[in-house]
């Protein structure tokens, strides 16, 4: 009798633990461009998924495109995860636009909420202009790619190729019609309701979903995630390499300053480690440096202004070649009118500067022997013709060269000779 309540008490415990495993979903929300930080957050999900038991993973999704490499990334850790994949297209008014293609066709299920849609994902360049044929040559790239995703997950093959080719894009309705995705959902709770029952089969193999009255777990960027998300951003990392430049550049004009020189370090360390994240053109980069090095020659040398006009060319073109071309899916560049902005900065800064330095090398000298001359004073003694007088709050001996000269009388200094200065009467 106390064996049979054992092997109960025992069946009890591992029915509970194996139901309290098939009750949890992770949900994950990307909201935004597809990018290391993005593949970062969803390879963790995938791992902490299979970790906490969970019955699958459902990611919230909505984005303009990104980047080719992460994309890929993010294709290959849904294809081989243990744990089925969702990629539910939410909230409404989202989009699951080029490189969003790629990623929602890639899951076990594919749904979306009303009002939102998915295409267009045709390879796009960035910065630089490609030719035909190396076009050609990406979208034949591309093509091939979003055909085998589709062929592994029973999709529609050529609705994706001519989303690649020719950037169609379609609603919820016309995609769920045309065998793009499995269902829509109004919210996450009627998606768990709509998969449940569900047959699945990935890497691990094949298992029927229980999602409906599950327990959702949602998991969130950690923060080095999401400071990589905003470091990954061009506009952000323009903005820092531009701070850091000429952080350093105060700096090396003003010794002392301190502050802009460790601004500067600091937003150049943070603009190295973007670099490890975008598709960085070093010829753009390089012509940023020379408009820059151009700028500071324009303070050294008198150009008349063609230096200046040198520069102001040399970082707007190499501005906008700084993304290199060939490593996007959708809208991954840096804003023109950040661009135009900072050029505009740059110039009125460096023009600034400029006239500061010309109007200062007209200014009299007002220190040492050459600020005496010219200097108006006062006679504190009778100057017959000697005496002393006041000049600049200092007393000097002084001589007269227009007569006597009576104390407390406004004078002008004419000349110096061997620490003695020759003087007239103030008119």
């Amino acid at each position: 009798m106390a064996k049979r309540f054992y092997t109960l008490l025992l069946f009890l415990i591992l029915s509970a633990h194996v139901f309290c495993q098939t009750q949890k979903v992770v949900v994950l929300t990307l909201d935004g461009e597809i990018n290391p930080a993005a593949s970062d957050y969803i390879r963790s999900g995938v791992e902490y998924s299979v970790k906490s038991d969970a019955q699958c993973m459902i990611l919230m999704l909505n984005t303009p495109g990104g980047l080719l490499e992460s994309t890929r990334e993010i294709v290959s850790d849904i294809l081989r995860s243990p744990i089925p994949i969702i990629v539910y297209v939410a909230p409404q008014g989202s989009r699951a636009a080029s490189a969003g293609v790629f990623i929602t066709l890639s899951a076990n299920i594919d749904a979306m909420a009303p009002g939102t849609n998915i295409g267009a994902a045709h390879p796009v360049s960035l910065g630089e202009k490609m030719d035909s044929t190396m076009t050609e040559k990406v979208t034949n790239d591309a093509a091939a790619f979003i055909r085998s995703i589709s062929e592994k997950r029973n999709r529609n093959v050529k609705w994706a190729e001519e989303a690649v080719r020719s950037s169609i894009s379609i609603t919820e309705t016309e995609a769920l019609k045309d065998s793009v995705i499995d269902l829509i959902a109004d919210n996450i709770n009627d998606l768990l309701a709509k998969i449940d029952g569900m047959k699945i089969t990935t890497e691990s193999g094949s298992g029927i979903l229980h999602t409906k009255d599950s327990k959702i777990v949602y998991l969130d960027m950690s923060l080095q995630q999401k400071l990589l998300s905003l470091l990954s951003d061009p506009n952000i990392y323009y903005i820092l390499f531009m701070l850091g430049t000429f952080g350093l550049l105060f700096e090396l004009y003003n010794p002392g300053a301190i502050f802009p020189g460790v601004i500067g370090v600091i937003c150049l360390i943070l603009t190295f480690y973007s670099m490890n994240t975008l598709p960085i053109n070093y010829a753009g980069l390089a012509l940023i440096i020379f408009g820059i090095v151009l700028f500071v020659l324009e303070i050294k040398i008198v150009s008349h202004g063609i230096l200046t006009v040198g520069g102001v060319v040399s970082l707007i073109l190499g501005s906008f070649m700084l993304i290199n071309t060939n490593a996007s899916l959708g809208t991954v560049d840096i804003s023109w009118e950040l661009i135009i902005l900072v050029a505009v900065l740059t110039l009125g800064f460096f023009a600034f500067a400029i006239g500061y330095g010309i109007k200062a090398q007209k200014l009299k000298p007002k220190t040492g022997v050459e600020g005496l001359l010219n200097a108006e004073g006062e006679a504190i003694s009778d100057l017959t013709p000697k005496g002393q007088i006041r000049v600049h709050g200092e007393i000097w001996n002084a001589e007269s060269i227009d007569g006597n000269i009576s104390r407390g009388e406004k004078i002008i200094v004419t000349e110096i000779s061997n620490l003695k200065l020759l003087i007239r009467r103030a008119k």
